[in-house]
Order: C-alpha cells, then structure tokens, then sequence
C-alpha cells in the first residue's frame, strides 16, 4: 500500500483513494516479490529533509553508498521512512536513537547480530551535518535523466568514477586561472577508443557563489563555431583521394576570394609550405587552398559521414569558410569522429581489414553496450584508408604546444598523442582534441554565452587542460604503421612531391592512395652558360658549351615570399644579355585579381565606390612594373608592387609590363552596390 500512495503522488486520501489503492496494491502483490516491492519502496520512500530514496538518504546522511554502512547507521536510515517529518538527523535526537536501538536489540533478538555488535552499534553517534550530495557529472546525469523510459529507473554510466573526480579537478584547478580573462565555461570528454564508451564527461564549470554564466548548460552537446579543429579531416581526406602526399607544397601568400580574404592568425605568409607543417602549424591560408582543391561540397559530405551531426546547411551557403570556423559542431561529435578514425586504423593494423561499426558516436549507457559490440561488418574502405590516417595523426604530433605550459612535457616522457587546437572568429571558442591508440580527450573552454576574450586561444586556454588529463591516463603506446596500406617511394626533398626526372629525392613512406598524385611540377632543366650566371639558349650559346643544372622554380608570386624564410632558395638566373626572353618561365605574376575575379568594392560616405589594393611580385627585386588600366597609363612600382585603384562599376582589363617587356594581363569586373 505504501508503495502504491507514493507512485500515486497528489491524489487524496479518502476512501476512495484507498479502494483505488488497495486494488493497485493487489495487483502488485501479485506481480511481484517481497524483495523487488522491498526495493521499490526503499527507492522511492521519503527519508526527512527532502531526500527521497534510500541511495539519496545514505549519501546525503552518510557520505556515501548504503552497501557501505555499518549496521548501526543502516538502522537509523530504516526508521526514518516512519515518520520523515517529525525525525531525521539534526532534529528529535532523543527519540531518532530510542527508535534506532530499539531496532538494533529486535536485530539482536531475531539473531540477525550478535549482542557485541548490537551494544557498539547503539554506541555509535548518530549523523551531524547533512553532506552535499554527490555531483560529479550534473550535466551527463541530466542529460540520462532526459532520455525517454529512464525516468525512476536506476541508470549505470560507463564513466571511471575516480577518473571523473580526478578529471573534474583539474578543470576547476585551471577555471580559477581562466577566470582571470572572464573566461567563465569549460568542458571535456575522454573517451575509449576501442568501445567508444566514455569514461570522463565535464560538461561544464562548477557555478560561481552569487553569479549565472551559463554553468547548467552541457557545453559537451552545444554546436560552437570550429575554429581550425576540422583540418586534420581535410588533409585525411585529401591524402585518401591521393591529391596530396604529406609534405606536398601548398601556397602560403596573399589570397582573394571574390571578398573572402582569409589569413594566418601571425598575418605573415611563407610563399609555399609543406602540407604536414601547414597542419602541424595551423595556418589558415593553405587550409583554405586545400579545400578550394578538394571542394566544399566534397568536404561538408565528408564531415556528415565522419558523424558531424550540425554540418547540415549547403557547400554554398558554407563557402571556403567551412574550414576555418564557418561551421558549428558538438565536442562530443568531434571526440567521436576522432575516436572513430583511430579505432579504423587500429581495427586495420590488427586484421588489415576496415568495418563500416568503426564509425559511431560515444555512448556513455552500460545498457547501450550491446549496440557498439556487435561483430565487425567488414568492408572494403573506410571514410579515410590506413595510410592516410597513419599519416595525418603523424602530423597531428608535430603539432606547436603551448610552451608556457609544462603538462605536455610531463606527459610526452609516458607517451605520444596526435592532437590539434582550434580557436572561433572573435576568440569565442578554444578548442583542443587529442589522441592515442588508446583514448581521446577533448576539451573547450570559452564564455556559455558566447562572448569573446582577448587570448582566448586554443594552445593556450584548453591545450594545457589536455595535457594534464592525458597524465591521468594509463601510458599509452602509438600507432603500428600500416606497412599493408602504404608505401615506400622516391619524393622531391624540395617539394614533397613524387619525384620528376629533375628532383633531388629522398625516399619516404606514403599512403598508397598517394601513388597517382602528380610528379614534381617545381623542377626543371635550365640551360646555363659555362660561367653558371646566365640562362642562356641557342639564339646566343652552343649547345656544346652549355651546363644544363636542374632548379627548382617557384611562381612568382611564392617565390617573393618563400625566399624571405627559406635562405637556400636560389632565383632563377637571369637571361644572358643578347638571349631575349624565356617566355616558358614567367618572371611577374599577378597576385590580385585574377583573372575572372568579381570584385565587390562598398561606398565610401561621399558616395564614391572605395579604392582597391592590386598587387603584383617580381622574382627581381627593384624591377620597375608599368600598371596599365582598360589600355591607360597609370604609373609604375618598384620593390613593393601595389597600386590602389577606383575603377568603375563594369568589366576592365588589368595590364602589367616589366622593363624587359614581360606582360600579364587579367579581366575582371568591379561591382558595387548603391545606397
């Protein structure tokens, strides 16, 4: 009957109510046990100041689980359900321990205890003050509690309650520090590589005495803009088409999209760099090259299969931003998409296999483990194949950490982890993902209500948390290299490229996949006078006499750049007098426009459209450039080649002659929009 009233809360008590109950009663008697009806009473029973529950009432009284109490405190907890409101701990302690020992000497009676253990009981005190509640993972509990069918029932998580403690400390250590820049929220999740299953779940920072910044909300399932944190699924996925190998040059220099001018968060440019460096340093202007090449519509596929749930507007309305933070996704889809890639090439180092179960979400439900271990369902690829995988976490190693910090360095001496920072447009979002063979961590640290700080920088808001959950971590081992998907071949040490007939090579692993990438386009065959100083050809040499000298020759446009930080890099020699021109190796290249390029120019206040900044490079310095416009002189540069120009709304041609009479020229169109 007591079971019953309290599953039936509200109801009134009249004779009505208690025929209903009495019906309800029977059919649960009949249903079934003492011991399961035993149960649900002690779950649901109220035991005094608000705590309903047997579980609730030992933590809250106790301080910890009722299958570590000692008798005497299990007798007291047993009375209370009597009379809730007139006795519990701090109130009625005279009559809350006549009635406890009065149950311990029926215990003693019934032989349930011996007398020695019935006199201590009644000696020991009875409970002081009230603990707090356990609350080492609110937001994972609210977001179980949420799931349909799961309410009043007794839900187990996969997580390590030790590793949660531990966890959670660390986060609250480094949200003091934070807090210093208002930066107010952090999150982070570790997760099992092999199952999925996750063993540590932050979803956000304890709240601050007096203050609402959004500490209820679980950050782990909020979409955040990315940042940079989407760049390694790009470099795997142009590493499995075989469009790049890992050290492919890719340019690094002043680059327009129509209005989108993407740059380095160090607003300086390399000229052409590694495609691994490009990764391992973040730098936004080659990431974005990249997928120009491999297609937004392409890349925003690829996000949905690796599990990127919020990717879910068009490659259009995207745009070439989609990498650089233009996008919104979950730590917890992003943990999982990691978790996923390196439980592929694991599954593949131990059976050269791939299987289509590899990639799934977390789960953090013991009742959900049958989904995740069921057989392999073997299949003939996977979103990224082996080697390129293997590849792209290589890179993810070389990754700059945050120097200030000394965690990563503790942790490098047990283990090796591939990992990667992010940080949102306006220093809203500072993100870090990594990982092991074994487990991946990723946190996020900003403001709930996403308000940006100054520093709010990925490498050095959440890089340090990650480093110091790593060390809580078992040592872990790195990943076998997947001999079977890769392959040993000759690459340009310059380019990266497969090696041409003019390379000076090195030899490298690569993934297979990489084979069909196209040969080194940088190197070629220069015709030189004996002196080794000029190009020369057979309008002013013979042949006979001349060196032929293999040179690696970046477009001009790179090259201005590359030169600055690469000291080796040697010019291409210039014609010797009396030659004439090579016009198979341009000199000058435009840089901005291209040809083709729309160009959006506001107006100013006065109503005139704004000025535009062309630019072009020179392999030569101190070259004078003579700037012409639709077929009118505009002046010439020298050393820095930049012209502002007004034109007008309307299609016009861009001309550009050096001194030796070398011309580019480009179409585009100016458009502007009136008020």
């Amino acid at each position: 009957m007591q079971v019953i009233r309290l599953s039936r809360k509200g109801k009134s008590r009249n004779l009505y109510q208690k025929c209903i109950e009495l019906i309800l009663a029977t059919r649960l008697e009949l249903r079934y046990s003492k011991k399961q009806i035993l149960a649900l009473y002690a779950s649901n029973a109220p035991f005094g100041s608000n705590v309903v529950g047997l579980d609730a009432a030992s933590w809250r009284y106790y301080g910890r689980g009722p299958e570590q109490l000692s008798w005497a405190e299990a007798a007291t907890l047993a009375i209370l359900p009597n009379a809730p409101s007139l006795i519990y701990p701090g109130k009625n302690q005279e009559r809350l321990k006549a009635k406890r020992d009065r149950l311990l000497r029926r215990l003693r009676d019934a032989g349930k205890i011996d007398h020695q253990t019935c006199e201590l009981s009644m000696q020991e005190p009875l409970p002081g003050k009230p603990f707090a509640l356990p609350d080492d993972a609110p937001q994972l509990l609210e977001r179980a509690a949420a799931f349909k069918g799961q309410k009043g029932r007794r839900i187990q998580s996969t997580l390590h309650a030790e590793l949660q403690r531990r966890v959670k400390a660390i986060v609250e250590k480094h949200h003091h520090r934070l807090l210093a820049n208002e930066i107010h929220n952090a999150a982070v999740l570790v997760i099992e590589v092999k199952t999925g299953k996750t063993i540590a779940y932050i979803g956000n920072t304890e709240t601050e005495p007096g203050k609402d910044h959004g500490n209820d909300v679980d950050i782990i399932m909020a979409p955040r803009s990315t940042g940079s944190i989407l760049k390694p699924f790009l470099y795997a996925g142009m590493l499995s088409d075989g469009q790049i190998l890992p050290n492919t040059l890719i340019p690094d220099i002043p680059t327009h999209f129509g209005n989108y001018v993407p740059l380095n968060f160090s607003e300086t440019f390399d000229g052409a760099v590694p495609a691994k460096r490009a990764l391992s340093r973040s730098l936004n202007v080659p990431a974005v090259k990249l997928l120009q090449r491999y297609s937004t519509e392409r890349f925003r596929d690829l996000l949905q299969k690796v599990g990127l749930t919020t990717i879910t507007r068009s490659a259009d309305n995207y745009g070439l931003t989609l990498i650089l933070g233009g996008a919104e996704a979950k730590l917890w889809d992003l943990a999982g998409a990691y978790a996923s890639m390196a439980r592929t090439l694991n599954r593949y180092n131990a059976s050269s296999q791939y299987s289509r179960n590899d990639y799934h979400p977390p789960w953090f439900l013991k009742a959900d483990s049958s989904k995740y271990k069921q057989e392999p369902e073997v299949s003939g690829s996977s979103c990224f194949d082996a080697g390129s995988t293997y590849v792209t976490f290589e890179a993810m190693v070389e990754v700059n950490r945050p120097d200030e910090e000394a965690s990563w360095r503790e942790y490098v001496s047990s283990g090796k982890i591939a990992w990667k920072t992010g940080t949102s447009f306006g220093f809203r979002d500072g993100w870090a993902i990594g990982l092991s063979p074994e487990y991946v961590v990723a946190v996020w640290t900003g403001n709930a209500n996403g308000e940006g700080r100054p520093g709010l920088i990925g490498v050095q808001t959440a890089a340090p948390i990650l480093f110091e959950v790593f060390g809580q971590l078992p040592a872990s081992s790195w990943f076998k290299k997947p001999e079977l998907d890769m392959q040993e071949i000759s690459v340009c040490h310059e380019s990266g490229c497969k090696a041409g007939d003019y390379c000076d090579k090195e030899n490298m692993w690569v993934q297979k996949s990489g084979l069909k990438s196209a040969p080194c386009p940088y190197h070629r065959l220069l015709h030189m006078d004996p002196t080794g100083k000029y190009r020369v050809n057979s309008d002013c040499e013979d042949i006979a006499r001349m060196k032929h000298v293999p040179w690696f020759i970046l477009p001009p446009s790179e090259e201005i750049y590359y030169k600055r930080k690469n000291a080796t890099y040697a010019s291409l020699p210039p014609m010797k007098p009396g030659c004439g021109n090579n016009i198979t190796m341009h000199s000058m290249e435009l840089i901005y426009p291209k040809e083709g390029s729309k160009i959006y120019v506001p107006l100013e206040l006065d109503g005139k459209l704004g000025r535009t900044i062309f630019e072009a490079a020179h392999r030569k310095s101190g070259t004078i450039i003579y700037w012409h416009l639709d077929d009118n002189y505009l002046g010439s540069t020298s050393g820095i080649h930049q012209m502002a120009l007004a034109p007008e709304e309307g299609k016009h041609r861009l001309t550009i002659v050096d001194e030796s009479g070398e011309t580019v020229e480009v179409n585009f169109e100016i458009i502007g929009k009136k008020k």
